[in-house]
């Protein structure tokens, strides 16, 4: 098994290819990403299905291919969850918002908010929430390809954080949308061959039937040391902590705005139907297949196997990799591995870069071209001032990626940001295009209330002062006992986005609230710049 390792020439022969691929398309992207259309939203010329690949890619991140794997790999059913949560959170984006934002907004959720709230509130409260989910999800992704190159190709965690922050930014700053959205195609491709094949050959392994694979596997989680277990309540240790990780991810895919933010890159709503239908087959298929890949990897490693997955069981997938192509020294072995890798590597690039997108979008759009200019920037000075916000949270998250360590479980950090979407963004979005009633100062105390409860509870969880996830709460806050905040900051966030427009005595939004809904419901006047 890998853990640490003199340079490996081979997994970073394949690194340099992947690297050479996107920088390529970067290069042809970047002589077209010179104002905010093309910057922000691909020229609206993505199609259905290539946004479908594109959402998948985005969406299909570190925490699914490592994380999830290595949450199976170390606490069996609970680990299995995050798959279905992750698959089933599609569905509320499909039925609620996919072709509504696609007609309602223009580059951000701001627009969204803004169309009929008082600007300056709505879009400093949408950029708040974006960039607190933004920050745990990028840390996440940077500890994973910290690990991922520290193990595979030998180089110490704070450079391989490094390298990935550089060719991230690299994407974002010269190539914007239209670079962002062909690495994460090229990454959804390469991740479905990836991970069938992977399951083939785990399958293989057990005679093609998935009931022995789950005997070999509860077999194998036998032992007083190990966290395995088919049953629930490993690390979700109570039935209310289930059903809060639940909340937290169905709800909180429909508030996460990288991916939001995907569509508006197609030209009609119907593409924007087409491409959520598309992202389901594909990402429903990849969380089926991450059961066999997890599972696999307890039944075919073992216990034996805990200490090289990592602190996090992050490298459980690679291992198993290594495993399946013929052992570690092997020429299969390891060519089977730096592939994986390669893959693994190209995931959290992609999903890296739309973050950042994101990010620096809530920057540049929300608050300098739209509050402070006023609207009497140029495309080009926004532009600008766009990719010196995405070097500004690049170079943040690098640092806070590096001072946190390898020992977070990306998985779980991803769970945290879903549970901050789901409690700020996702209800102001929700409430914003349904409700006639609801107004500006509604919709600035929810997406306070909820980023603020999300991040208290997060700071007192178990996992801040308890160590690894079901490890016992001894820190100062034993007396709360949840490890996703969801289950109380999502109902507050509700609460505040309610009880913030019941007291307040601002009016006249229902006009505008008339013309939203119009436009979100047939995409009527969706090209016009927002203005009011």
């Amino acid at each position: 098994m890998i853990v640490f390792a003199d340079v490996n020439e081979l997994a970073l022969g394949v690194f340099a290819v992947v690297l050479a691929v996107t920088l390529a398309i970067t290069f042809w992207a970047s002589r077209r990403a010179t104002n905010t259309d093309n910057f922000y939203a691909a020229g609206r010329g993505i199609t259905g299905f290539q946004n479908g690949l594109a959402i998948s890619g985005d969406y299909l991140s570190a925490a699914s291919f490592l994380g999830i794997a290595g949450l199976i790999y170390l606490y069996g059913f609970d680990g299995f969850l995050y798959s279905i949560g992750f698959l089933v959170a599609f569905l509320t984006v499909m039925f609620l918002l996919a072709e509504r934002m696609r007609n309602a907004g223009k580059f951000t959720i701001a627009d969204v908010l803004s169309f009929r709230l008082r600007e300056r509130p709505a879009r400093v409260a949408a950029a708040i929430g974006t960039l607190n989910v933004a920050a745990f999800y990028l840390i996440a992704q940077m500890v994973g390809a910290g690990v991922l190159i520290q193990a595979l190709v030998g180089f110490d965690f704070t450079i391989s954080v490094i390298i990935t922050g550089t060719f991230m930014l690299t994407y974002v700053v010269f190539g914007g949308m239209i670079a962002t959205t062909w690495v994460q195609i090229i990454k959804a491709v390469l991740l479905m061959i990836g991970i069938v094949v992977m399951s083939v050959f785990v399958l293989e392994r057990v005679g093609g039937n998935p009931i022995e694979l789950f005997n070999r596997a509860e077999a194998a989680g036998q032992g007083a040391e190990s966290t395995f277990s088919l049953a629930p309540g490993t690390f979700l240790k109570n039935d209310i902590d289930l059903i809060s990780l639940g909340l937290a991810l169905v709800l909180g895919t429909a508030g996460l705005p990288h991916i939001l933010m995907r569509f508006f890159t197609v030209p009609t709503a119907q593409a924007a139907r087409s491409s959520v239908v598309t992202a389901m087959f594909i990402i429903g298929g990849f969380y089926l297949l991450t059961t066999v890949i997890g599972f696999g990897a307890r039944a075919i490693l073992g216990q034996g196997g805990v200490e090289a997955a990592g602190t996090g069981g992050n490298l459980a997938a690679p291992n198993l990799a290594e495993e399946l192509g013929g052992g570690a020294g092997t020429t299969g072995g390891d060519l089977f591995l730096a592939i994986i890798a390669g893959i693994a590597f190209a995931t959290i690039l992609a999903v890296v870069a739309g973050l950042v997108l994101s990010a620096s979008s809530a920057v540049a759009h929300d608050i300098y071209s739209s509050l402070i200019r006023k609207g009497q920037d140029s495309d080009r000075e926004e532009v600008v001032v766009a990719k010196i916000a995405a070097l500004v949270i690049g170079v943040i998250a690098m640092a806070i990626a590096i001072i946190g360590g390898e020992g977070l479980n990306v998985s779980f950090m991803v769970g945290l940001a879903f549970a901050i979407a789901a409690s700020a963004n996702f209800p102001a979005l929700l409430l914003a295009l349904t409700w006639r009633r609801f107004n500006t100062v509604g919709a600035v105390t929810g997406v306070l209330l909820g980023v603020g409860s999300a991040l208290l509870l997060i700071i007192i969880s178990p996992i801040v002062w308890g160590g690894a996830p079901g490890a016992p709460n001894t820190g100062a806050f034993d007396w709360y006992d949840l490890n996703n905040p969801g289950i109380i900051s999502i109902p507050l966030g509700f609460l505040g986005c309610i009880v913030g427009t019941l007291l307040s005595s601002e009016r006249g939004n229902e006009r505008e609230f008339h013309e939203l809904y119009v436009r979100s419901e047939t995409g009527l006047g969706a090209e016009k710049a927002i203005t009011h």
